[in-house]
C-alpha cells in the first residue's frame, strides 16, 4: 500500500477538513495524491480558493500540493486509503454524539473495495472504531473487516493556534487491526510526521490513549479552579500562590480558568459514557467535570457581586466581553464557555458587549444567538477579559479606564495583565 500510494498509483482520501482534517491532507499532499472531501459546499469552494475556512493556515500551505478538493462522494471512490477526520461533540445531556462519525463511516464504506484501508482519526471511547464504525463499512461494503480491508486508528494530536508545533512536528500514535496493517499505517504516516510515529499494540490501547490525555488536563485544571475559588474566598491571589508553589521542582504548573473547545471539555464524557456502559460510575473524573462545567457561572455571579459592591444598578449596567473563541488566536468558537458567561450576565439583567477579532460575526450569531461589537466603545460598567488574544495584549490600565465609567472594574480571567500595573481607581480581579 504505501508504495502504492508513493508511486501515485493509489490514491489517500481525508474524509472531514476541519482543523484536524486540512492540516492532515496537505501534508499528505505533498508526498501523495490525495481527496480531500467534505460535506459543507462552502468549505470546499473556500478550500479551492486556497483559503482555510478555520483560520489556521495561509494560501502557501497549499502549495506543491497534489489534492482534490470535493463535496461529491462518488469521487472517494477512486481512493484506497481513507483517513476520518469528522468531529466527536456530546449533546445536550452530555452523551457522546457519533452520528458526523458513524454518516462518514457509511459514506466511506460505500467507496470501499478489497484492500483498501480505513485510518480513524476522531476523539473516541475505547471500542468505538471496532465496535461502532467496523460494522458499518462492513454492511455498505458488504466486505470483511481484517480479511477484505483493513481498519487503523491515529488520534489526532493538533494545537490550533500553535505555529510551532504543526501537525508533523507532533509524535504521532498509531494503531491497527493486525500486524500487517500497523506496518503500513506507520510507514505511511511516518512519512509525512518528521517526530515520528509511536506504535500502539492495539487500535483500543490508541484509544484509550488520546481519551486519557485530555481527561488528565481536565482534572489538572479542575483542581487549580477549585483552589481559585476557595483562595477567592480567602481573598488570596491564585496566580500568586501558583508562582510560589512552582518553586518546587516537581509541581506542575496549571491554571485556572474556562474549560471549553472540542477537547478537554468533551473528551472526558467518552470516557464516562464507556465507563458506565461497564458498570463502574467514576468519580474523580466526574468530579472534575463538574467543577469545570461550574465556572462560567462562578465568574459571572463574582463580577455580579463587584458591581453591587459598587452600588450600581445591574440592569443599568454595560459590560464589555473581551473574546469568545475558546483560545486565544483562533477563530474556534465550538463549545466557548465564554458564550456561557455572557448568558449568565444577561440572566441578571446586564447589557453585555462582545468584541473578538478573531471569531466570525455570522458563526457567533448562529451558533449562540449573540452579537459582536466591531469596535470597542466607551461608557463600560465593567470589562472582562476572556481571552488573552495578542490584540489585548498592548492594552494597560489607562486605555481601561479611558473606556469606563465611575468605579470601574477589570476582570481579568486569563490573568494577563499585572496587578502593580492596575490604577488605584480600577478594581481589578482575576481568576
Amino acid at each position: 500500500m504505501y508504495q502504492q500510494l508513493k508511486d501515485k498509483k493509489k490514491t489517500l482520501a481525508v474524509v472531514g477538513l476541519g482543523y484536524v482534517g486540512l492540516p492532515i491532507a496537505l501534508a499528505f499532499a505533498r508526498k501523495f495524491r490525495v481527496i480531500g472531501f467534505d460535506i459543507n459546499k462552502d468549505r470546499i469552494a473556500a478550500m479551492q480558493a486556497r483559503q482555510d475556512p478555520s483560520q489556521e493556515l495561509d494560501a502557501a500551505a497549499f502549495d506543491d500540493t497534489d489534492i482534490q478538493f470535493t463535496a461529491n462522494p462518488d469521487d472517494l471512490k477512486a481512493a484506497n486509503f481513507f483517513i476520518i477526520a469528522v468531529p466527536t461533540d456530546v449533546d445536550a445531556h452530555k452523551v457522546p454524539d457519533l452520528t458526523p462519525l458513524k454518516k462518514s463511516s457509511t459514506t466511506v464504506g460505500r467507496a470501499l473495495k478489497r484492500g483498501d484501508y480505513v485510518v480513524y482519526e476522531s476523539t473516541v471511547y475505547p471500542g468505538c472504531t471496532e465496535e461502532d464504525c467496523q460494522p458499518i463499512l462492513e454492511q455498505e461494503s458488504g466486505l470483511s473487516a481484517v480479511k477484505d480491508f483493513k481498519v487503523g486508528y491515529s488520534p489526532e494530536r493538533i494545537s490550533p493556534g500553535d505555529k510551532t508545533r504543526t501537525v508533523t512536528d507532533i509524535l504521532k500514535i498509531v494503531a491497527g487491526c493486525d500486524a500487517e496493517a500497523l506496518e503500513n499505517i506507520a510507514r505511511i504516516y511516518g512519512d509525512i510526521i518528521k517526530a515520528g510515529v509511536y506504535k500502539a499494540s492495539t487500535i483500543k490501547v490508541a484509544e484509550a490513549a488520546k481519551v486519557i490525555e485530555n481527561t488528565q488536563r481536565d482534572l489538572n485544571i479542575s483542581l487549580v479552579n477549585e483552589l481559585a475559588i476557595i483562595f477567592d474566598r480567602m481573598d488570596i491571589d491564585t496566580h500568586e500562590v501558583l508562582a510560589a508553589a512552582g518553586t518546587k521542582w516537581n509541581f506542575i504548573p496549571y491554571s485556572p480558568g474556562l474549560v471549553g473547545g472540542h477537547c478537554i471539555g468533551v473528551d472526558p464524557y467518552y470516557l464516562l459514557h464507556k465507563s458506565k456502559q461497564m458498570g463502574y460510575d467514576p468519580q474523580v473524573i466526574l468530579s472534575g467535570r463538574r467543577v469545570n462545567d461550574g465556572m462560567p457561572a462562578f465568574v459571572a455571579k463574582r463580577l455580579v457581586q463587584l458591581l453591587t459592591q459598587k452600588g450600581k444598578n445591574l440592569s443599568n449596567c454595560k459590560v464589555l466581553v473581551m473574546g469568545i473563541t475558546f483560545k486565544e488566536n483562533v477563530a474556534d468558537i465550538r463549545n466557548s464557555k465564554v458564550a456561557d458567561v455572557v448568558k449568565e450576565l444577561m440572566d441578571y439583567s446586564i447589557y453585555v458587549h462582545i468584541h473578538d477579532p478573531h471569531a466570525s460575526p455570522n458563526e457567533v450569531a448562529h451558533e449562540y444567538r449573540l452579537t459582536l461589537q466591531d469596535e470597542i466603545s466607551s461608557g463600560y460598567d465593567a470589562v472582562m477579559l476572556a481571552v488573552s488574544h495578542n490584540e489585548y495584549k498592548a492594552f494597560d490600565a489607562a486605555f481601561f479606564a479611558g473606556i469606563m465609567k465611575d468605579n470601574p472594574i477589570l476582570v481579568d480571567i486569563k490573568a494577563l495583565y499585572k496587578r502593580e500595573d492596575m490604577e488605584p481607581t480600577l478594581t481589578y480581579w482575576r481568576l
